[in-house]
């Protein structure tokens, strides 16, 4: 496997520090988390709100939201630039 370097290296291994979630996520988040990772886009205003009735707060539901979005655009990205 070759790595590629851009410009961009710097920003990229400070933005992969500063998107690890402070701990692992509730197991109440799984299912959720899962859908942010694998299908985005179908991640509804209900999903959120059946984790605020499962006693999460909305902090950390964006926290963990962000991580796990950011992590799946690394991995992306890692396997974009593996393949090139």
């Amino acid at each position: 496997m070759t790595s590629v370097e851009t410009r961009y290296d710097a920003l990229i291994a400070e933005l992969r520090e500063a998107a690890q979630p402070g701990g692992t996520a509730p197991e109440a988040m799984a299912a959720y988390l899962d859908k942010v990772r694998l299908s985005a886009p179908t991640v509804t205003d209900a999903d959120v709100e059946a984790l605020k009735a499962a006693g999460l707060s909305e902090d950390e539901i964006f926290e963990q939201t962000v991580a796990t979005a950011v992590g799946a655009g690394l991995e992306r990205l890692d396997a974009g630039l593996a393949a090139l």
